[in-house]
């Protein structure tokens, strides 16, 4: 069917369902005020505004069916949202957003997630081998309904990983298998929003010598699934000794007039820096105003000693107004970063709005513009700037529109991939895509897309034996990938 005639019945649809809503609101209007505040039925609703498209039971009709494994465009149900309020740029997907509210669109989303039968269960369609324009790549499947949104993993050796659990849980993976006795000991994160918990981990750069592990959480003193109790993140170190977490330090924590009640995007990735400073990130929190406040915790990326000293040289410590760990500011939530191996930059992502995502270049004291500068809108379809550059803020060395929901980040390491070595690997959420890119100084120079669909990628580790370890959330499991054999 060409895609003149479908876009001619997809506009058929729309018109159909327009109409039908036009007697609706006629039919409503005429209803008395209690008639109106009818409870929203998002199958009813399903069949009223997408069936004639998407098929009666999603099986797709002159659009594509919703009951599938390959999600283009994301898989979750704040992705799915987005799409029916705002339409999918690029495709016949119209927008809803005047004919549905927010919360409607959210409980028909989770109607679409919840009617299918296998939409989020572990992925059936994680090939064995993958074909890249370099290596002919073997997946291997690690921890298949034994992890539970695995945030970060850390090599202590080649047999031997932590991963962190965005639940609370720290677990050792011991020769690929995962181990199913946790950590005893760890910290309680707060839990009163969904992107909050225990996030990523980093190893001391002499752990060998000291044994220190880092950890990034989400913490209040409050109700730990509060929603309103004051939150922020907190960085803290200790030794895992068997399966007990021990000598626990706070290295940074802000005081509870710097916490913030019902926060989203907390960050949190770490990088070690070329002097062996520990750089971490914390997200806006859900609030525009955060980033471009100096003496304000969220939207920024600090460094600090492994000890949690601050370093005499970071760029604000003299500043009375600002936090002396401040090493940049005007980020928007960062959960991708790392130093490239011959330069020794630090490289990070910044997770954008609708559109916006960015990769940027790490500078001291830099202003990164969010949300002075921006290239997205906000999630209800609003502008947040009409600005895209402005004096003494940073441009990004590209962005992403349509939004991939850009993740982590890592830089191909070892010499299992030696056709790979010094490029880049961003992974995205949303999108579930991991993307190889190549770089020539500050500048992406080629890419290349390797898979798309198997999960949200949320964080990208190469091993001490070389291979790549891609964790993934919905399905929550560990890939391992390999070079099978060079293509020339």
């Amino acid at each position: 069917m060409s895609r003149k005639l479908v876009t001619v019945k997809y506009a058929l649809c729309v018109l159909i369902t327009a109409y039908s809503l036009i007697g609706w609101a006629a039919d409503d209007a005429a209803k008395p005020t209690a008639a109106k505040q009818v409870k929203f039925d998002p199958a009813a609703a399903y069949q009223q505004y997408c069936a004639a498209c998407h098929g009666k039971n999603m099986q797709g009709a002159s659009a594509t069916p919703l009951v599938k494994n390959d999600w283009l465009y994301g898989r979750v149900r704040l992705t799915i949202a987005k799409n029916i309020l705002y339409g999918i740029e690029g495709t016949d997907m119209p927008a809803w957003g005047r004919v549905l509210t927010q919360a409607q669109a959210f409980a028909l989303a989770a109607y679409i997630i919840d009617a299918q039968d296998s939409l989020v269960e572990v992925a059936t369609n994680i090939p064995e081998t993958l074909a890249s324009k370099d290596y002919q790549l073997d997946i291997e499947i690690i921890g298949k309904g034994e992890l539970e949104i695995p945030w970060g993993i850390e090599f202590i050796s080649e047999d031997l990983a932590l991963i962190t659990e965005r639940t609370g849980a720290l677990r050792w993976m011991r020769k690929g298998v995962i181990d199913p006795k946790p950590i005893a000991g760890m910290p309680k994160p707060y839990l009163g929003t969904v992107t909050g918990g225990l996030m990523d981990i980093a190893l001391d750069p002499n752990y060998r010598d000291n044994g220190w592990v880092y950890l990034a959480i989400s913490f209040s003193e409050g109700e730990q699934k509060d929603r309103d109790a004051p939150a922020m993140t907190r960085v803290i170190r200790g030794k895992v000794k068997d399966y007990r977490w021990t000598e626990e330090q706070i290295l940074f924590d802000v005081g509870k007039d710097l916490r913030v009640s019902r926060g989203d995007r907390w960050g949190s990735r770490f990088a070690w820096d070329t002097e062996g400073r520990l750089l971490f990130s914390i997200g806006d929190m859900n609030d525009w105003n955060y980033a471009q406040d100096l003496g304000a915790a969220a939207g920024k990326i600090y460094r600090i000693n492994p000890d949690g000293s601050i370093p005499h040289d970071n760029p604000f410590v003299d500043n009375p107004n600002a936090l002396p760990a401040l090493y940049a500011y005007g980020t928007r939530n960062v959960q991708g970063m790392d130093r490239h191996p011959d330069t020794g930059v630090i490289w990070f992502t910044d997770h954008g709005p609708m559109g916006g995502d960015e990769l940027n270049v790490l500078k001291k004291g830099a202003n990164f513009g969010w949300p002075v500068i921006t290239y997205g809108i906000d999630y209800t379809g609003e502008t947040i700037s009409e600005t895209t550059h402005k004096e003494g803020m940073e441009q990004p060395v590209t962005q992403w529109t349509p939004s991939k929901a850009v993740a982590p980040a890592t830089f191909v390491v070892g010499e299992l991939f030696p056709k790979w070595k010094n490029r880049l690997l961003v992974g995205s959420l949303g999108f579930e895509e991991l993307w190889l890119y190549t770089l020539n100084n500050d500048k992406i120079v080629a890419e290349e897309k390797l898979f798309r669909g198997y999960g949200r990628i949320r964080d990208l580790k190469f091993g001490p034996d070389g291979a790549l370890y891609v964790a993934l959330n919905n399905p929550d499991l560990i890939l391992r990938i390999t070079p099978k054999a060079p293509l020339n």
